[in-house]
């Protein structure tokens, strides 16, 4: 699959299970409870940081992927 092929299946034009159905792959989560693999994440001013980081600093952290639109 192309990066173009990639985009215009991940940015769908139909909010229906047949378009955002695979792009759902819960079974490749953590299971709860167990942590998450460490990775690089960057501030909104481009400094990098680690999830690892974030864990440290609070007691409960939210990752959030993908868009509200």
């Amino acid at each position: 699959m192309t990066t173009d092929d990639l985009l215009a299946s991940y940015n769908y034009d139909a909010f229906v299970p047949e378009k955002f159905g695979p792009w759902m792959r819960f079974h490749e989560s953590p299971p709860l409870w167990e942590r998450a693999p460490d990775f690089p994440l960057w501030h909104l001013d481009g400094s990098e940081t680690r999830l690892s980081a974030i864990f440290a600093q609070n007691q409960y952290t939210v990752v959030e992927f993908g868009s509200f639109t």
